[in-house]
């Protein structure tokens, strides 16, 4: 491995260990700073935050690999998660911010719902902590897969040691500079590392396409055109509509309801500065996202062209760009386009680790076992809590030939059934009560999990399988409804008057 190599990832994990050491210093004298950074996250801060959050690892492996192989057909997940996201800082960003504080200063998402329907408090701290938590470890694991991926494709035979192989070394490895970092400057560190892996992501984005396609052995977008011509499996592969169902279609846009019920993703909402601020977060964030978005969707169709013209083998079509990162790049380029690969796994898993260690302490540690903690306990406890939640996701992350995609969709799918209807209404319908909460987020959640057991995501009826969060969103929408109005509270309908 080039000395090249390991400089630019030697420069990028002090990086991110330094930015974890400032925090620690500015920001985790209190459960507030610790969790939310203070409530005082600048709008670009929190914009690229929420973006780098969001994408993971699935950007550069899981989206490209699946258009890779597939076409643009598949650039529709792309597209379903763009507008869900405008849609999500239009309606949710500013309410939850405002919202979140005025209703007795909720650190987490069940804290707030917990506040917000007072006669049913202790069963959605409960139950929304333990969705919170179960989905989080699966998502985790997602992005530890592909930690464990580009250390098994880039540095293989330099890091086994211990018994460990190529891939369970780069899962360890990946953990450990997240916990470090994590656990010690909290949400501020996950934030300004957010904001650096974030501009790191979007930059490789933009160059990777540009030099697969006029790079040696690239040819242009003419013959990238014509070779692509040529593509029989699939047929159609760069049609946007032609051979694709209506039920596929909406499976692959459905994507974007994922976006109102992940708690990774709308605290950073609860964290920006002001509401004034929301609009200029929301206009960084968005354009982040289409950046980015088309970057990963060039790199795919151009890189399928590139393996065409110069009879490369993809074997895992999730490594495209870890292979792609080796072949036509200078070593000090490598190291950074590895970089920003780890920057969009570490982006993730740092914010989901700190959004399970927030329930577990504040909806469970602090409800039940310690009533009375002391700020320094309860921090104290969140980095304990960052570090068993990541050791159970390491464990799910073991298999080498788990799917980034499909572990992604499936938490992807839970948070957004269980908790999205549920932080929709719960911030724009004055009449919903505490019950329908409930029945929201079991609902949803148990929609998700049978879908998934039944093998119906794969299959449904004898037909095309239908994406999960598709009946699970439905599924709980409807059980807020109908048991919010046979169970209304005038206590809650009072409270929520100013909503």
């Amino acid at each position: 491995m080039a000395v090249g190599v390991w400089i630019s990832l030697g420069l990028y994990f002090l990086l991110m260990l330094a930015i974890g050491f400032y925090a620690m210093r500015q920001a985790t004298a209190s459960s507030q700073q610790y969790l939310l950074a203070d409530r005082n996250l600048h709008p670009a801060v929190a914009a690229l935050s929420a973006g780098a959050s969001d994408m993971s690892g699935w950007l550069l492996l899981g989206l490209p690999g699946a258009i890779f192989i597939a076409g643009l057909q598949e650039a529709w997940i792309g597209i379903g998660l763009w507008v869900g996201a405008l849609i999500n800082w239009v309606v949710v960003a500013p309410r939850l911010r405002e919202q979140t504080e005025r209703y007795d200063n909720a650190l987490t998402i069940p804290a707030f719902l917990a506040n917000r329907f007072p006669t049913k408090a202790l069963a959605l701290r409960i139950v929304s902590a333990v969705i919170v938590v179960l989905f989080f470890v699966v998502y985790t694991a997602s992005g530890l897969v592909a930690g464990g991926k580009l250390f098994q494709m880039a540095f293989s035979g330099l890091f086994t040691f211990g018994g460990l192989s190529d891939y369970q070394t780069g899962v360890w490895l990946t953990l450990i500079v997240v916990l470090v970092y994590t656990s010690l400057g909290g949400f501020l560190a996950v934030s300004l590392t957010d904001f650096v892996q974030g501009c790191i992501m979007m930059l490789a984005l933009v160059v990777m396409p540009i030099v697969v396609l006029y790079g040696e052995g690239g040819g242009g977008l003419a013959q990238a055109s014509e070779t692509l011509s040529t593509v029989t499996e699939p047929a159609n592969y760069l049609s946007w509509t032609e051979g694709i169902s209506f039920v596929a279609w909406l499976s692959a846009v459905a994507w974007g309801l994922g976006y109102f019920g992940q708690p990774h993703i709308i605290v950073r909402f609860m964290a920006v500065r002001s509401v004034k601020d929301v609009p200029t977060a929301r206009n960084v964030c968005m354009i982040w996202m289409f950046i980015s978005l088309f970057g990963a969707i060039a790199m795919a169709i151009f890189g399928r062209a590139y393996a065409i013209r110069n009879g490369l083998t993809i074997e895992d079509p999730e490594t495209l760009f870890i292979v792609l990162s080796d072949l036509l790049f200078h070593p000090l380029i490598t190291g950074f386009l590895y970089a920003a690969l780890l920057a969009a796994v570490m982006s993730t898993i740092s914010s989901q680790l700190l959004v399970s260690s927030s329930s577990l302490v504040e909806d469970c540690y602090r409800l039940f076992l310690n009533k009375q903690a002391t700020e320094k306990q309860s921090v104290n406890v969140g980095r304990i809590s960052v570090v068993a939640v990541g050791l159970v996701a390491a464990f799910i992350a073991r298999n080498p030939n788990s799917q980034v995609l499909t572990l992604v969709s499936h938490a992807w799918a839970g948070f957004g059934a269980a908790f999205g209807p549920l932080v929709i209404l719960a911030l724009t319908w004055r009449r919903m009560s505490g019950a329908g909460a409930v029945a929201g987020l079991v609902v949803g959640a148990v929609t998700v999990m049978v879908w998934i057991g039944m093998g119906w995501n794969a299959s449904f009826l004898g037909g095309e399988g239908v994406y999960e969060i598709i009946p699970g969103f439905v599924a709980s929408w409807i059980a807020i409804y109908v048991v919010s109005l046979m169970t209304q509270s005038e206590g809650e309908f009072r409270a929520a008057q100013s909503v």
